[in-house]
């Protein structure tokens, strides 16, 4: 696995925790004819649009701004043409453009390394081209960083087969020099970065206003840049500091929203490193690691993604909806096959959850999606002369009514593809439809999606919990930290009402850190939350659009669609009662096997018994992988006056990272069997590093006694 270098902090600016609230843009010709009238109008969107984006402190600058286009081949031409380089034909050469360090001896220390990443993967470089720019209209604090900004063009290699070909090694180029440069010592590295790198498409774009973008680059005035569509994108951001290579658009998408699901996300992704393989790259694929660089913005890390998944043979909408897919519940109305499209892919993937609204394009075809919560609007509408207009909000071109074929939105967890080969717009059904019937999809999950609800009872035997009760159960509470208070404010009100009790007055306990009194590992966390724009999501009332389901098992290829990826447990909560528990631990199926492994330590193994267990643990797990088993149950059932439990949230999380290290996590889901949770938050925080399914024996048997004296009404059933 590649090594990653840290990226650097700006102050107390972590991009992580970035949000956005952006305008967003398409303007597209529906027959796929190429003008300069299309870009012209993108333009006029982006400035109706600057007032979604954000000014800084020096008003003059912006959060950021930018356009996507097609490859303008007649322009590109002539402007090589008076520097000495010839181009090939179109589709057989490529263009980057590039942000690069002012500092000149850096600069060519980040060009030279461009141009031996392209020699070296058998690519043919052309030359370079000075991007003109007038930065006499931006502020001075996009002025005083902003960076030399550069064309260079690739000439396709004589092995390359067709243009598919060209643009995954146009990739590998880009993501070889992407880590050379972050892995030198050139000072300025975070400077560089690659807008855009392909046969198909451009990115022009900047730490600008939507009303200067058009001012900073003379050439998109050029009335031979044509287009059949563009994207833009005027930023708007919430606890960051803009930067240039923060503006949108991305390589192939724009987006309004933020990606809640994110860290998950990436992770996700960085443990699947060691399990994917393509026919389509072969040896190249390790050059493409880590898929996703830390320190990027929500936005970059799912372009990241789009990237990948397209260039490994998805045409864009499939990416699309096995990244964003619509909701599935059992109340929702939908197709069978697109259900099982939707449950198979669940399988596969995990959903990259908004809100968001995010519009998309492999250089030859646009779409947009609508997240299945639909809190970021998008409408659009099409005129007499082929125009399809898209935006954030209406008004954004001013259009004669007569002009107007029809106006209509995107949806909540709908689609929409303008695909001028097809004739122009397809709509969501059709797409899905089409989708949907691609493989057998619902006879993959019939034969190899084991659901827990229609498996016999299982044997409880000594996780039996009759014995738990008295004194031995006030002893368990008392080794896991539980406290009078625990039971009275948070057991009671949740077994009583069946949510999370809300207060109002705040939470005035001590930091953990800084508490005299032992602590649970879980305290020591803290929740992360969206901006304050969106609203909380309520579970019971937004139960269309929310799940709780899980899968559990081995996970495959992502690059492949195959029977054995739907070969998993499927539990209806990740919260597991003993019952539950059972049938997950007897499980014996094809692909599908569980083992417990115990994550005690005896309390007299005096100095590093804590790092000699996690360590046994480890290594416990991995030779229960190596011996075929897909689940694991880190339990820690046995706690006595010799034995002691390991915090479940360090035992999940050490044995999740210990897997990604050992490039094994795919291979197994991880089930948590502890005394320890009893909070929303614990169970959220084992979630969060690598639990698959919790049982909190220890809290049942704790509201089963708290039954048993008198505590809760007569209704409240707790068995």
């Amino acid at each position: 696995m590649a090594r990653v270098p840290k990226a650097r902090p700006a102050g107390l600016y972590r991009p992580e925790f970035e949000h956005s609230a952006c305008g967003v843009g398409v303007v597209a010709n529906i027959k796929g004819v190429k003008s300069h009238s299309i870009i012209e109008d993108g333009l006029e969107v982006v400035v109706n649009l600057a007032h979604r984006g954000a000014r800084g402190s020096d008003a003059e600058t912006g959060d950021g701004a930018g356009i996507l286009l097609q490859m303008p081949d007649a322009f590109m031409r002539r402007e090589t043409a008076k520097l000495g380089i010839e181009l090939p034909s179109l589709g057989e050469y490529a263009v980057g453009v590039v942000f690069l360090p002012q500092d000149p001896a850096e600069r060519a220390g980040c060009e030279a390394i461009i141009e031996a990443a392209c020699s070296d993967e058998g690519q043919r470089f052309l030359g370079w081209r000075d991007v003109p720019v007038d930065d006499s209209g931006i502020g001075y604090v996009a002025r005083d960083c902003q960076p030399t900004i550069r064309q260079f063009f690739v000439g396709q290699g004589p092995a390359v087969a067709d243009q598919a070909a060209f643009e995954r090694k146009l990739f590998v180029i880009r993501k070889t020099v992407e880590r050379l440069v972050l892995e030198s010592d050139i000072e300025e590295a975070d400077t560089f970065y690659v807008c855009s790198l392909s046969s198909k498409l451009i990115v022009l774009k900047g730490l600008l206003l939507g009303t200067q973008l058009k001012g900073y680059y003379p050439d998109l005035s050029d009335p031979l840049l044509a287009s059949s569509f563009v994207l833009v994108h005027s930023r708007f951001s919430t606890n960051t500091l803009g930067s240039w290579k923060l503006a949108h658009p991305y390589r192939y998408l724009v987006h309004n929203g933020e990606i809640n699901t994110l860290r998950g996300n990436i992770n996700w992704m960085v443990a699947r490193e060691d399990t994917m393989s393509s026919a389509l790259f072969g040896d190249d694929m390790t050059k493409l690691f880590p898929i996703i660089w830390p320190g990027q913005s929500d936005t970059a890390c799912i372009d990241n993604a789009f990237e990948l998944l397209l260039h490994t043979g998805r045409p864009l909408h499939h990416v699309m909806m096995a990244l964003i897919p619509e909701a599935t519940g059992e109340k929702v109305h939908m197709s069978q096959e697109k259900r099982d499209f939707y449950d198979y892919h669940a399988c596969v993937m995990e959903p990259w959850d908004g809100p968001a609204l995010i519009a998309f394009t492999d250089g030859d075809r646009v779409g947009a999606v609508l997240d299945r919560n639909g809190l970021r609007p998008f409408r659009y509408l099409v005129t007499t002369d082929d125009r399809l207009v898209m935006a954030s909000e209406v008004g954004v071109l001013d259009i004669p009514p007569e002009q107007v074929l029809f106006k209509e939105r995107i949806h909540p967890g709908r689609m929409f593809l303008l695909d001028p080969e097809r004739g122009g717009i397809v709509d969501d059904e059709t797409i899905k439809s089409e989708l949907s019937r691609g493989q057998p999809y619902g006879k993959w999950l019939q034969d190899n999606l084991v659901r827990l609800d229609t498996l016999a009872d299982g044997h409880r035997g000594r996780d039996g919990h009759e014995a738990i009760e008295g004194d031995a159960l006030v002893d368990l509470q008392q080794a896991f930290g539980y406290t009078q208070e625990e039971l009275r404010m948070l057991l009671e009100p949740m077994a009583v009402n069946g949510a999370e009790p809300v207060g109002s007055m705040g939470n005035d306990a001590p930091l953990a850190v800084l508490s005299e009194r032992p602590q649970l590992l879980f305290s020591y966390f803290k929740q992360l939350f969206a901006q304050v724009s969106n609203p909380p999501l309520d579970a019971i009332r937004e139960e269309l659009v929310t799940s709780v389901s899980m899968s559990l098992g081995a996970q495959h290829n992502i690059f492949e669609e195959t029977p054995e990826h739907a070969r998993q447990l499927k539990v209806s909560s990740p919260i597991l009662t003993d019952a539950e528990l059972a049938k997950v631990r007897q499980v014996d199926r094809p692909g599908l096997k569980a083992v417990t492994v115990p994550t005690l330590f005896r309390v007299d193994g005096g100095a590093g018994a804590l790092d000699r267990a996690m360590d046994e643990l480890c290594r416990n797990v991995s030779d229960a992988i190596e011996a075929g088993y897909s689940i694991i149950i880190l339990s820690d059932r046995g706690v006595d006056a010799e034995h002691a439990a390991i915090p479940s949230l360090l035992a999940t999380a050490g044995v999740h990272h210990h897997l990604i290290r050992e490039g094994t996590r795919t291979r197994v889901g991880l089930v948590v069997e502890s005394g320890e949770p009893r909070e929303i938050a614990h169970f959220a925080l084992l979630i969060g590093y690598g639990a698959g399914a919790i049982n909190p024996y220890l809290a049942y048997r704790t509201l089963e006694d708290l039954s048993r004296q008198g505590v809760f009404p007569d209704s409240v059933d707790v068995k």
